[in-house]
Order: structure tokens, then C-alpha cells, then sequence
């Protein structure tokens, strides 16, 4: 049966008024400058002081899982060398906390990826349609006069002003990508993937003393961040030898296997490996899983190497006594791991965990893995 439509109620002035008035305010958080900038300098303000996190533009946490294929990329480096129309990039002008100062990209991130691994000769082009005598180049192949007017090629960015806060500008990333705010991966698997384990991930998400050394910000926590992290501290402890390249499947399986078996899952051995886990990095780590001591949130690379490095010690040696963090914890080596950008590639999430876990045990951990491009770009970004 059908349902009637809802009757229309004609609006009185003062109603009018109150809806012009908070279009108004509202308009105000997304204030705007339009400015552009060559290629060089957008790739510049992202590579320079990348290996410390600190580049002026970033990637931030909520939009990570994007990742472009190769042809996608090999596309978008077509568009720039025809003059084809680019969509503008949307940064966020970041008013206060530890990134003040600094960009966000709110939209835009694949785009700025690509130009910096094309300038850095890590994308040869492939598949174009158009342009066919540029496929199998890269950009040191092109010549000297064509590498400068790539260079200086620009590109619009919409900047928001530093009275944009994270709510709104997730807001506007999600009203971007996909015309309104969608469930994210946590949210659906609350309903999709329902059963006794997500209920038992759910409980230790409410854990005072991880909320305590993670916090992770209400819009985060409105949006099942804590469950999200719990799962991932479960999958990555038990499996992550097992990891391939997509998180999002890595997990959903995960969760799926033990709501399945939870019958056989040792629920007790888990909520005390979780509950040791934290409050071992709320006795020996400054300021728990934060960057820094004032910091009101923690991306989750940091805190998968962290909790799990931790957990994967702890199981060698439960009395552990360990050398001070402070020596390696704020050194480049941790950074590079763990940056805003760093992959989720199988030996990359291999090597930050046992990072964590050999600087724990007082060993010397493996030299970072210089992956080559091709296998880097297999994972996913998150």
C-alpha cells in the first residue's frame, strides 16, 4: 500500500527567517579561496618533509582506502599532457592541534599520489588510447622541454578555510565521492556481518583504559572507530602473516571466520591479550598511542604497529621490562613506517609490526624493505 504524501504546511515569515540564518552560519564553516598551483610545487608541498609526516599537504586518515589502479593513473597523467579539464583538489587550511598549518586533503589525494610517483619516476604509462606513443614512458623519458611544461602545468584547489572542522570536512569528502554520507566498512559490517565475535569486539571497544591512550575524536567514535580498530588489532595479532594486499577483505573474512567458529574462540585468552596490550602502552609509551602528548587522535597505521608489535612481544616474554621507547619512538625509522602515507603492502605491514615488536624485545630490527613500485602499489593505502 502505498503511502500518502506528506502534507505541505505553507511557512511563515520567522520560519523563513530562521532557514536563511542558518544557511548563513553554515556557509561559513566552508568558507573558500581558489588558488593555483604548478604541478612541481603541488608534488613539492607533498614530498618535502613526507619521510617526518610533517609535509604541508597530507593525506588524511579517513580517506586512505582509495587506491587508483595503474591505468587509472597512466589516464589521469593523459589528461594533464592533452590540457584536458582536471577537477579541482579540496585541502582544509588546519585551524588547530598538532597539523595546524597544514593541508588536508579533503579530495584529491589519488591525483596528488600519482603526480608524485610519475615526477619521481615511479609510474611508467600503459593501456592509453589516445596518446599511444607515450605508453612504456616515464617521466625521466620525456624530453628536457616537454619535463617543463609538465612541470609548470597547473591545477585548481579549492581551500577551506581553518574554521572547517574534521566533521565537516569528512562531510564534504563523503558528499564528493559519493553524493551523500554513506555507511563506512565498520558501519556496514555492524549490520551485515552481525554474530557473537562482533559483539565481543564491541564490548572490548568500550574499554576505558583504550579509549583513554587512543582517542580517536567524537566524529570518529560516532562512526564505530573503536570497533574498527578492535577488529583490526585482533586480525592483524593472529593473521597478519597472512595478510595480502586488501584490507577491507582481510577483515570482513576475519570477522566473518570467528562469528562462524565462536564456539571454539577462546574469548578469555583474547580480552586478556587486549587488556595486557593496553596497559603495557599506557605504562611504557608517552602519551599511549598518540603522535604526541596533546594529540586528539591516532591514525590507525600507528596503532595496528603499535598494539600489535606490543601483543606479538608480550607472547615472547609476558614480564616484559623494555628499553625506553623515547629512543626509537619519535625516530625516522618508526616515521617512515607508520607516515600518513605509508602502504599497507604484505612486507610493509610485516615490517612495522615486528618494528614495534624487535624494539620491544631490545633486538635489532630488519632495515626497512625498499619495496620496488610495482609491488608497493599493491596495497592499499589506509
Amino acid at each position: 500500500m502505498a503511502k500518502k504524501p506528506l502534507e505541505h504546511t505553507p511557512k511563515t515569515e520567522p520560519e523563513k527567517a530562521v532557514l536563511d540564518a542558518a544557511i548563513v552560519e553554515q556557509q561559513k564553516i566552508t568558507d573558500h579561496e581558489i588558488r593555483e598551483f604548478p604541478l612541481s610545487v603541488i608534488v613539492d608541498k607533498f614530498q618535502s618533509g613526507l619521510e617526518e609526516d610533517k609535509a604541508e599537504l597530507y593525506i588524511p586518515d579517513y580517506q586512505r582506502e582509495f587506491v587508483w589502479s595503474d591505468y587509472q593513473k597512466s589516464r589521469f597523467i593523459e589528461s594533464l599532457l592533452l590540457n584536458l579539464p582536471i577537477p579541482y583538489i579540496f585541502v582544509a587550511d588546519i585551524g588547530e592541534g598538532e597539523n595546524e598549518g597544514r593541508l588536508e586533503i579533503v579530495d584529491g589525494s589519488q591525483r596528488v599520489r600519482t603526480l608524485h610517483q610519475f615526477i619521481n619516476n615511479k609510474l611508467t604509462l600503459s593501456n592509453l588510447e589516445r596518446l599511444t606513443s607515450a605508453n612504456g614512458f616515464k617521466y625521466s623519458d620525456f624530453s628536457p622541454p616537454r619535463k617543463m611544461r609538465f612541470d609548470r602545468k597547473t591545477i585548481r584547489m579549492i581551500e577551506l578555510t581553518d574554521k572547517c572542522d574534521e566533521e565537516t570536512r569528512r562531510e564534504i569528502f563523503d558528499r564528493l565521492n559519493t553524493g551523500g554520507i554513506e555507511l563506512n566498512t565498520m558501519e556496514q559490517r555492524q549490520g551485515s556481518n552481525d554474530g557473537p565475535f562482533l559483539e565481543f569486539i564491541n564490548h572490548l571497544a568500550a574499554n576505558a583504559t583504550f579509549q583513554d591512550i587512543c582517542p580517536i575524536g567524537n566524529v570518529r567514535r560516532r562512526r564505530a572507530e573503536y570497533s574498527e580498530l578492535v577488529l583490526r588489532y585482533f586480525a592483524y595479532s593472529e593473521c597478519y602473516l597472512d595478510f595480502k594486499k586488501s584490507v577491507k577483505a582481510f577483515l570482513t573474512n576475519y570477522l566473518k571466520g570467528k562469528n562462524e567458529s565462536f564456539a571454539t574462540v577462546d574469548t578469555g585468552r583474547l580480552e586478556s591479550e587486549f587488556n595486557a596490550m593496553c596497559n603495557f602502552v599506557a605504562q611504557n609509551f608517552p602519551g599511549g598511542f598518540r603522535k604526541t602528548p596533546t594529540a586528539n587522535t591516532v591514525p590507525r597505521i600507528r596503532f595496528e604497529a603499535i598494539a600489535v608489535g606490543t601483543t606479538l612481544a608480550l607472547r615472547e616474554q609476558p614480564a616484559l621490562n623494555p628499553p625506553s621507547v623515547e629512543e626509537w619512538i619519535g625516530s625516522i625509522d618508526f616515521i617512515t613506517h607508520t607516515r600518513s602515507d605509508a602502504s599497507n603492502s604484505r612486507p610493509k605491514v610485516k615490517s612495522r609490526i615486528e618494528y614495534v615488536r624487535d624494539k620491544l624485545l631490545g633486538n635489532n630490527p630488519q632495515p626497512i624493505n625498499e619495496l620496488d613500485e610495482e609491488e608497493d602499489n599493491d596495497g592499499e593505502v589506509n
